[in-house]
């Protein structure tokens, strides 16, 4: 009976985990993110008609930066750190003003305003402490659930098929609709240990299920190196003002999605706020990490509110586990068929666990509001925010935008999160304090 009882040290932060027994609670959350890690740089290089061969070096160095910024983020090196279990991945609020950026300038011009904006992220996190008292709970909590809201559409879009030209067959609908099934289940009936590896046990299921259908698709693995270093500046820098000024705002809404996670993080497996340490810890690798990843030519990276969900989900909180997600990421970077088959998972299968897990930051989102107090003053900040928010970036009402400076248009016309935190933190200043 024994063998059937929960590991209470998993769902501690810093307790006693053999990294072994860590693997597979580690390769759920790998698997939640690997695919989406690798989006943002694929897309830009199709902007930037970059070669195949630059393509398959900037995968691989995307995976190896994952990895180390991860490592990082919960092994604190003196302020770098925030000691949290924390997934870095490259981002997806930085791929309006990058795909500008190389369109107009080219890759060379991507990777210089990458490496710039990341040092000044860096910098604005080492001065977290004389900020943060700004951000109010009530904008942490109106955040966090935009958070969620915003990556709604990703999981539909995933769970659909993805950008192609059968999105919403009922094969991707099936296999979506099975990982889903396989979670829920999973997580009514398994007791013990191995409850919290639902999400694992649903891709599983869900790629069995693919096969079945034969929605899985492998690639060419002929041309494919077993083994590789990842490749640093692979292009010459180049930097432009104009810019590095644009990337620099979006850095100040990742700082927002990031503060955001670290809050829902602890909230919602620990317990308690996050502390000044772990905000400035998380924000200055959000900030160098991104600069590391410029210098290897891939974008920005920040804290993936996926992983975020998945942990919630589980409270599997422990470091080891996150340390051994991180050697995973590094050693799919350096052995680049693991990469190419673990892209094999199929878009819905993703989406269903995406499903799945997003729906928990929503709601760790409406436990934060709920914290922070349903005064008329908080009700009206986080009510306001969510409907401009949601309401001025669905794609069909984008066009509400287009009179705006073009800046301001690529910043918030499709950034639900710029959106909800830039009027939730200017009702916090305006509104006043006693409004019953």
């Amino acid at each position: 009976m024994e063998n059937n009882l929960p590991d209470n040290n998993l769902m501690q932060l810093t307790g006693k985990v053999n990294p072994l027994r860590a693997v597979p609670y580690a390769l759920q959350q790998i698997f939640s993110m690997f695919v989406t890690n690798l989006v943002p740089i694929l897309t830009i290089a199709a902007i930037c008609n970059l070669s195949d061969e630059m393509v398959m070096v900037l995968t691989q160095n995307a995976m190896v930066i994952s990895g180390i910024a991860t490592l990082i983020q919960c092994t604190p090196i003196w302020k770098f750190g925030s000691g949290l279990p924390l997934y870095m991945g490259s981002s997806f609020t930085f791929m309006m003003v990058l795909k500008s950026i190389g369109a107009k300038y080219g890759f060379n011009s991507v990777v210089g305003t990458v490496i710039v904006g990341g040092f000044l992220e860096g910098i604005l996190g080492l001065t977290a402490k004389y900020w943060k008292k700004m951000i109010e709970p009530i904008v942490s909590a109106t955040v966090v659930t935009g958070i969620g809201l915003s990556l709604l559409s990703t999981a539909t879009r995933s769970f659909g098929g993805g950008y192609a030209e059968d999105f919403g067959a009922l094969y991707n609908l099936a296999a979506g609709t099975a990982t889903i099934l396989t979670c829920v289940l999973w997580d009514i009936f398994i007791k013990g240990r191995y409850k919290q590896l639902s999400i694992l046990a649903g891709l599983f299921v869900g790629y069995i299920v693919s096969l079945l259908l034969g929605i899985v698709v492998f690639p060419d693995f002929s041309m494919v190196k077993i083994f590789s270093l990842p490749r640093v500046l692979p292009v010459r820098p180049e930097f432009r003002f104009d810019a590095i000024l644009s990337i620099f705002i979006i850095h100040i809404v990742s700082a927002t999605e990031t503060m955001g996670d670290v809050s829902a993080l602890t909230s919602g497996t620990l317990r308690r706020d996050a502390t000044s340490e772990e905000f400035t810890g998380a924000l200055t690798v959000d900030g160098f990490g991104s600069m590391l990843g410029g210098i290897m030519g891939v974008p920005p990276v920040t804290t993936y509110s996926e992983n975020v969900g998945v942990t919630i989900m589980t409270k599997v909180v422990n470091r080891t586990v996150a340390r051994v997600g991180a050697i995973i990421l590094i050693i799919c970077g350096m052995f680049p068929p693991i990469g190419y088959f673990v892209r094999t998972i199929p878009n819905p299968v993703i989406g269903g666990v995406l499903l799945v897990v997003i729906g928990q930051i929503v709601v760790s989102g409406f436990q934060m509001v709920a914290e922070a107090g349903f005064s008329t003053r908080n009700k009206l900040i986080a009510s306001l925010s969510l409907a401009i928010g949601v309401g001025f970036t669905t794609s069909s009402e984008a066009g509400i935008w287009k009179d705006m400076p073009p800046l301001v248009e690529s910043i918030f016309s499709q950034n639900v999160v710029a959106v909800i935190f830039t009027i939730s933190f200017l009702l916090n200043l305006i509104l006043p304090k006693d409004m019953e």
